[in-house]
């Protein structure tokens, strides 16, 4: 390949090539080794005086500013077709480039070996992905430089450190063995002569030796025995690749450099990377000038602050006073306030510096401060927005809960497209066991926040709230602010737990108080009492859980989005103990996993025989009773595993609990069964009507409320009105009385649900007709015989299924609650929906 020869008088050095000793490994003996400390990081673009540095003061190396022969590079003839190739990460290598390698990998040493065996040559190739350890020809640029292998030395880690020198640029044609290094057949680049310059072209020479001085200037290097070096360079083409080769630039950059064939179009690539490098090069300026200022400003108030501690000293008004002040001070100014706040925190802190250090005041405000500076005013917990994660977690610690997992997914992704989104009030509302309180755990985790409990059941006192005002001995602020500071995050998730057991007295309503605490329109500026400066919850996630939803005030109720999570099923409870509960109790009661073994039909035997609630509660407390058995008999030197089986099961256990043959096989005239909802899940509900000789009296006993009393009223006067479709003697009303009672008279029951049962007992009784003992019913009645509709019905199709009845009657209005019945729940029972009470009797009937 031609070059035209430089006209500098600072001319390269020619390359003398020896024959290497012990098989090229090694340089001439009569030549220093270069220094192992300083090696050239490989992709790491040096600072431009520190490479010219390097190449011409570096020792044992060919020098390439030095004096000497030309060096016009080498012919085309002289390149072999075929070379070894050397993959190299970031970085990219250019003509006239001198730079050391660290060769580690088994088919880079192989093809370092290759070229030294032969004539040293070896193509350099850039990998596309660092990462990539053997790449292959589809992950290379097939763009590269035929590079001279100047020196090579072997490492004691049995890497090679090879220093090598560009020569000319090459195009891969095609890789023709990949093992056990890859050879490439290749064809080298001719950069074309460059006629006489434009005046344009002159001035883009000239531009880039501006920028280049420009640069260094900025960076404080001296640039005169550096710019007389690119002075002397009046080839476009080697001017571009002495400069590219000592600039910072991503390896595709680089690379696109390296690609260009034409030397104005690459020094015009190059001139436009220069004029990026000076704008980063004049913000480093700027940002080191004004660290310099704040630096400076900062001695000068030290000297000024020591000359106050010096006159304090003189004065006899020293101690440790100063030192917390300037502590408190630095408190407020890190703690990102915002600068109301911080106005009222510096307010106060003049105030504590003009009083007595012992005044019970200075105490309050010392704590006052204290809690101000404390606080998380600024600091965000980092949202995990991995929706699938998310729900892997939601998964892993709870069974079904398909509707709440799918509200929080859909919270994530909300939150993903829009950061700045309101928190949600969400309010978990169900039995007793169903997993409220876990599920807000796992909620917290998987979000990535902070997670805090606050119980709410019997508070009575407004400021367990809202805090209390400093003018009180003892004062602290309220529950929320102190939960935040516990997360030490302004948007931890933060359960309200027992919401609907809030008290009120004479010291207010902290369920007026929390109004404010969920309203996403208020919240952004609480204030509490103590604090008596606005702070913002809007980015809390706050989780509220009730049994019943009837005790908490509707402004209250109405801030809240309503989650319910009814009772489970006996199948998922026996998959719930199985994958949940047994590897926790047999973890918290010292046995390993496999020493206890519980086949599934005698897990749902447990919780067909030994529970009957919406929750898991009873299921645990079994099932830990089972795990501490079989930790005795291990303390006691028995070897496991121990076996649950059918016949140890009640020696374990005990007697069950419950039965399957409780349920009656038939009901006399007068008793119905009913469906009842609970706070603690569905329960059943007999009725006992009784008629005697008398004068028409209704008699009411069981503990019923006025809702069940009224029921009870309606459907006698519906008796009376119908008696002739039912067969009733018209006036028997004035030959009898009607006692009607609900057993468990120690426990109230009030509520709609009863009047269809109330109105089938009566008219069972008035009529001598038993009703069909697996029939149970529930609906709310009207005089014009309606059957209304009613809350609670999986609850109660549950409980059904639990005692065992065939058939349940529901309200027609209620056939939209059946697509929350489970489908193996639907064909255990049969569900039949009527609209009037004249539908009832014929199907209750026995």
């Amino acid at each position: 390949m031609s070059r035209k020869k430089s006209k500098s008088p600072i001319k390269p050095t020619r390359i003398k090539r020896k024959k290497p000793e012990s098989g090229g490994r090694k340089g001439p003996a009569n030549k220093p080794k270069r220094p192992e400390s300083a090696p050239v990081e490989p992709g790491k673009g040096e600072e431009l005086p520190d490479i010219i540095e390097a190449l011409t003061n570096a020792p044992g190396t060919a020098s390439l500013f030095g004096d000497g022969d030309e060096l016009a590079g080498p012919n085309p003839a002289d390149i072999p077709s075929t070379l070894p190739v050397l993959a190299v990460r970031d970085i990219v290598v250019f003509n006239y480039m001198i730079l050391p390698l660290f060769v580690g990998r088994e088919k880079s040493i192989q093809a370092v070996d290759a070229a030294l065996a032969g004539d040293r040559y070896i193509l350099i190739l850039t990998q596309k992905d660092e990462k990539v350890e053997d790449p292959n020809p589809d992950e290379m640029y097939m763009t590269g430089t035929v590079g001279m292998i100047m020196r090579m030395l072997k490492m004691p880690d049995g890497r090679l450190k090879v220093l090598v020198q560009g020569l000319a640029r090459a195009k891969v044609k095609r890789i023709t063995s990949s093992d056990p290094y890859h050879i490439a057949e290749l064809e080298p680049l001719i950069e074309p002569e460059v006629p006489e310059l434009t005046s344009e072209q002159e001035a883009l020479i000239r531009s880039s030796r501006e920028q280049s001085e420009r640069i260094l200037t900025l960076r404080g290097i001296s640039s005169q025995d550096i710019m007389s070096v690119l002075n002397n360079v009046s080839e476009p083409g080697r001017l571009a690749d002495l400069i590219a080769s000592n600039l910072r630039m991503k390896v595709d950059v680089a690379q696109k450099i390296l690609e260009c064939q034409d030397p104005m179009d690459r020094l015009e690539l190059v001139n436009s990377q220069l004029l990026k490098e000076v704008e980063v090069a004049n913000m480093q300026n700027k940002i080191q000038t004004m660290a310099k200022e704040g630096m400076d400003k900062a001695q000068r108030d030290f000297y000024l602050r020591e000359q106050m501690k010096a006159i304090k000293r003189e004065l006899g008004d020293d101690g440790d006073d100063s030192e917390e002040m300037e502590e408190l001070k630095q408190g407020i100014l890190k703690s990102g306030m915002p600068k109301d706040v911080m106005k009222e925190a510096h307010k106060q802190l003049r105030r504590l510096e003009s009083m007595h250090a012992e005044s019970s005041e200075a105490t309050v405000i010392r704590t006052y401060l204290d809690w101000m500076i404390e606080l998380p005013w600024k600091k965000l917990s980092r949202d995990r927005l991995d929706i699938k994660k998310a729900e892997t977690i939601l998964n892993e610690d709870h069974y079904d809960l398909e509707k709440v997992k799918e509200r929080i997914l859909e919270y994530l992704s909300v939150r993903k497209l829009n950061p700045k989104m309101k928190g949600p009030i969400l309010c978990f509302s169900g039995p007793p066991g169903v997993g409220k309180t876990s599920l807000g755990r796992s909620i917290a985790r998987s979000l990535g926040r902070k997670f805090h409990r606050m119980s709410l059941g019997g508070m009575r006192d407004e400021a367990e709230i809202r805090g209390h005002r400093r003018t009180y001995i003892g004062a602290m602020p309220g529950r929320i602010i102190q939960g935040i500071k516990q997360c030490g995050t302004r948007n931890p998730v933060i359960m309200l737990d027992e919401i609907d057991k809030l008290g009120s007295d004479f010291r207010g309503d902290p369920s007026s108080a929390l109004l404010e605490v969920l309203d996403p329109e208020q919240n952004y500026s609480f204030t509490d009492h103590y604090l008596n400066v606005p702070f913002d919850l809007s980015k809390v996630m706050f989780i509220c859980t009730a049994n019943m939803l009837d005790s908490i005030p509707g402004p209250l109720r109405d801030r809240m989005e309503i989650i319910r999570i009814p009772g489970y099923t006996e199948q998922e409870k026996t998959a719930i103990t199985r994958r949940y509960i047994i590897p926790r109790q047999v973890s918290d009661n010292g046995l390993k996993d496999d020493e206890l073994e519980v086949s599934d039909k005698l897990v749902a035997k447990i919780v067909r025989e030994y529970t009957r609630e919406a929750g898991l509660r009873n299921i645990e407390r079994e099932i830990g009773t089972l795990c501490r058995k079989m930790a005795r008999k291990k303390a006691e030197g028995e070897k496991g595993p121990f076996k649950v089986t059918a016949k140890n099961l009640y020696t374990l256990l005990g007697p069950p609990h419950f039965l399957d043959d409780e349920k009656e096989t038939s009901l006399p005239p007068g008793v119905a069964v009913g469906l009842a909802w609970t706070p603690v899940g569905g329960e059943l509900l007999h009725i006992e009507v009784t008629t005697m000789p008398g004068k028409g009296r209704l008699t009411l006993t069981g503990k019923l409320g006025d809702v069940m009393k009224e029921s009870a009223q309606a459907a006698l006067s519906i008796a009376r009105a119908r008696a002739d479709e039912y067969g009733i003697d018209p006036k028997f009303n004035e030959k009898m009385d009607i006692h009607v009672h609900v057993p468990a008279g120690a426990t109230p029951k009030d509520g709609p649900s009863a009047g269809v049962t109330l109105v089938t007992a009566l008219i069972s009784a008035l009529s001598n007709a038993p009703v069909n003992p697996e029939i149970a019913m529930t609906g709310e009645i009207s005089l014009r015989g309606r059957v209304l509709p009613v809350g609670g019905i999986k609850e109660k199709i549950l409980a059904a299924v639990a005692r065992g009845m065939n058939i349940v009657l529901i309200p027609a209005q209620n056939k939209k609650d059946l697509t929350e019945i489970p489908e193996e729940l639907r064909k255990r029972i049969k569900i039949k929906t009527v609209e009037k009470i004249e539908e009832v009797w014929p199907l209750a009937k026995a």
